[in-house]
């Protein structure tokens, strides 16, 4: 199809048809344009459609066609890490951290729509973006941090996926084979992929409606006290917490709120054929999708409350001997979990301990239906992770694979150590390394939040959808508690769990330096697409950081709706400046 371009008479150039646009030489730049010849990971060519209502006011069937993409987000707070962040948190401080939990998903809730807007008012997805807005080597090492992230989170998921198997088989499918079972069905993810996004959609609801069963059956069996449930919710109070019960907290943020998911929600909305040339269809879409990700991340955050307020009625100052004495009682299989532990500490607990517990204290259905519900999360995520590797590297890079070589590249990566993890050494290991990558992901937070800020928060490619001074200040300040808590979390890991060598320590040292380099980069950054200009002023900024000039994406800030004729390409970008 040919396609028809257009000056605007102000130096810019707009997209009027659909199709393949051919760029002259002298134009086409790294901070400009994608290829053209790019293919989408997320099913580009069948995008689901809005309906449009006569009705004025809220419709439940264009609610429907919005629904999904904030289900798939909210799975990332479903994810084996933070079911084993909350089992922990119930067992060391009770009900006293339910209000961390509620705070922490509000966060993340603020962050992913922002995420959301950005997706929808630009046709690009954060990956895109940054593509356009980084010079390449901090564009490099963006992209890098976001892979470790997905790749941390996904060997999460191999280890709980490998103890629910290992669980559900009673011990005749050994850890290691668990772990190499997950390769194997993440394929198989990959056939049910190209049955449609819809079915898609469909298959995460399903895993989601599994967890909430088979955890809401577990609270049930358990019948926590309501009224400590509710004050444990909404009043913030932590009567005589020990160091240990605030570094849990510290913990269940750093387990909720994931880096990677930011990239993963801004890409998930383009599935929506939106229409970007009209102010009033941009505003619904992020209307409706705002409803879809609260009432998402609703559902996430009740059945994460299940899994707090079970274990805080049955494990909280439980001790070992205590549990061995109960598995005794009830003839289970899984008492030798206790048995080799002081029986005067307190039970230490995780992913396998917790379910063994369930089945000790509550009979063999409530371990294995335990086991379903974590071998639930750790597919769901699985899948999830996928797309979020395949959004970043398509962004980042301007680099398409097939799905099936992004899959083999993120979970080998994630399978090698965590099997020789499971196969050398033994279980309390492999749930230990849930701790080490809830750090190393913590570490990551600062290269989501900050390019989300900074380009929501910049006039030239946002328009009248841009950040107020309210939504920047919130966004801001929640940031930086976050990553502060985080940064808490990680040196608080490292200086107890790192052994004090000098050569170890010289080299976080010299991580340390680079890291807080490249924070102070994209910040300065941020500042800069914020509309300050008086850093432009300095050599460093106007050189090395400096924003594009042509950031507006064809979408006016003058006059966003008048823009008739112009359609913001998925795989290309319609709009630069003449140079």
């Amino acid at each position: 199809m040919d396609n028809d371009t257009a000056s605007t008479g102000d130096g810019r150039y707009h997209v009027s048809t659909p199709g393949i646009l051919s760029i002259p030489s002298s134009i086409a730049t790294e901070s400009t344009v994608l290829s053209p010849r790019a293919k989408q990971t997320y099913f580009k060519e069948h995008k689901v459609q809005i309906p449009d209502t006569e009705k004025k006011g809220f419709s439940f069937r264009v609610l429907w066609a919005f629904t999904g993409p904030g289900f798939l987000m909210s799975i990332a707070y479903l994810d084996p890490g933070n079911i084993e962040s909350d089992l922990q948190s119930g067992t060391v401080a009770h009900y006293k951290l339910l209000w961390v939990l509620l705070s922490a998903t509000i966060l993340g809730l603020v962050m992913q729509r922002l995420a959301a807007r950005l997706g929808v008012v630009t046709g690009l997805h954060l990956a895109e973006m940054c593509y356009r807005q980084y010079q390449k080597v901090p564009r490099i090492i963006l992209w890098l941090m976001v892979e470790v992230a997905i790749i941390g989170s996904d060997m999460q998921e191999v280890i709980g996926t490998a103890i629910a198997i290992f669980l559900l088989s009673n011990r005749v499918i050994p850890l290691w084979g668990g772990v190499l079972i997950t390769v194997v069905d993440t394929f198989t993810f990959l056939l049910l992929d190209k049955y449609g996004l819809r079915k898609l959609e469909f298959l995460f609801a399903f895993l989601i409606t599994v967890m909430a069963v088979t955890f809401g059956y577990e609270y049930v069996v358990a019948s926590p006290d309501q009224g400590q449930v509710l004050k444990g919710m909404f009043f913030p109070w932590c009567d005589h917490c020990t160091g240990t019960v605030l570094l849990q907290a510290v913990g269940i943020i750093g387990a909720v709120i994931m880096p990677h998911n930011l990239y993963l929600h801004s890409a998930l909305v383009k599935s929506r054929d939106v229409d970007r040339t009209k102010t009033e269809k941009v505003r619904e879409a992020n209307y409706y999708f705002f409803i879809e990700s609260c009432v998402a991340l609703f559902c996430s955050f009740i059945i994460n409350v299940f899994v707090v307020a079970v274990f805080a009625f049955g494990l909280f100052e439980k001790t070992n001997g205590q549990v061995y004495d109960m598995c005794i009682e009830n003839n289970s299989t899984f008492s030798y979990v206790f048995e080799t532990q002081d029986r005067t500490e307190f039970v230490d607990a995780d992913l396998f301990k917790g379910g063994v517990f369930l089945g000790c204290a509550f009979g063999a259905a409530a371990m294995y239906i335990w086991g379903v519900g974590i071998l639930a999360a750790g597919q769901s995520s699985t899948m999830t992770g996928t797309y979020a590797g395949q959004f970043a590297m398509e962004g980042f890079l301007n680099l398409q694979w097939s799905r099936w070589k992004r899959v083999l590249f993120t979970r080998t990566i994630a399978v090698v150590p965590t099997f020789f993890v499971a196969f050398y050494l033994d279980i309390n290991n492999l749930t230990g390394m849930n701790d080490l990558l809830n750090a190393v992901m913590s570490l990551q937070l600062p290269f989501a939040t900050i390019p989300t800020i900074a380009f929501t928060s910049n006039p030239q490619i946002m328009g009248e959808f841009v950040n107020g001074l309210a939504n920047k200040i919130a966004s801001i300040t929640l940031s930086v508690v976050v990553i502060a808590i985080n940064t808490f979390f990680v040196v608080h890991s490292v200086i107890y769990d790192i052994p004090h060598e000098w050569g170890i320590w010289l080299a976080l040292a010299v991580f340390v330096v680079f890291y807080l380099f490249m924070c102070t980069y994209f910040v300065l950054h941020m500042i800069v697409s914020m509309g300050n200009t008086r850093l432009n002023e300095y050599q460093f900024v106007s050189k090395y950081i400096k924003c594009p000039e042509a950031t507006d994406f064809g979408l006016s800030t003058q006059n966003f709706s008048s823009i008739s004729t112009f359609t913001i390409q998925e795989d290309v970008l319609g709009t630069w400046n003449k140079k």
